[in-house]
């Protein structure tokens, strides 16, 4: 693997993992010709609501759904790791791993990327890798104004400018994503209905196997 090469990455809380969160990641690994996309589960999510099944269940959901699929990779740096699942700390660790020259790219949706501001110290992220956002196509991008003034200073159009620094740019990237939520299919399962075709099948039986989200 090449070290100009980025080394891209997904992360969240993948409560559970669905073929939304998959095809997505797929689709950015085939846009930017890259070896792989790595997804990060959070061990503890600072932004959200408890998840409903442990870190390790989490992880194990994701390790299945990914199996045989080779452009796509578990890293398990969030649950191993002691530290509160902040993006900031995650981003250290990558950059101590990977140095200081090799392109490092975070992808998130568009919904997250307005919320920056309330993340912690969320305006050091660019020193430390680029961000891929992935809005809807159509989408009318309105960001307050510190989210804003960022996208312009910082924003590329082409995925080649990634490989040419470490960090430092925002790409925006439309990609129509499936209709799946962590949340609809958690609602189903609870109501005692089938979420099969929304995840793997992989996925689907090992919580059944171990009675996740309210299944009996």
């Amino acid at each position: 693997m090449s070290d100009s090469q980025p080394w891209v990455f997904m992360g969240g809380t993948f409560d559970p993992v669905h073929n939304g969160h998959l095809r997505t990641a797929l689709e950015i690994q085939q846009w930017l010709a890259c070896d792989r996309v790595h997804l990060i589960p959070s061990r503890s999510p600072v932004h959200r609501d408890e998840p409903g099944c442990t870190a390790r269940q989490r992880h194990d959901m994701l390790t299945l759904a990914v199996e045989g699929e080779s452009c796509l990779a578990v890293d398990a740096r969030e649950i191993e790791s002691q530290q509160d699942s902040y993006t900031l700390n995650t981003l250290k660790s990558l950059r101590r791993e990977l140095g200081d020259q090799r392109p490092l790219v975070m992808v998130m949706g568009v919904d997250a990327y307005l919320t920056l501001p309330t993340w912690r110290q969320w305006d050091t992220f660019l020193s430390l890798c680029h961000i891929i956002v992935v809005s809807r196509p159509g989408y009318h991008f309105h960001p307050e104004v510190q989210v804003s003034e960022l996208t312009q200073k910082h924003r590329i159009d082409k995925p080649a400018a990634l490989s040419r620094r470490p960090c430092g740019g925002v790409l925006i990237h439309e990609l129509t994503p499936l209709g799946i939520s962590a949340t609809q299919i958690r609602n189903l399962i609870a109501d005692g209905f089938s979420p099969r075709y929304l995840m793997p099948d992989q996925v689907w039986h090992y919580i059944k196997q171990n009675k996740l989200y309210g299944y009996k």
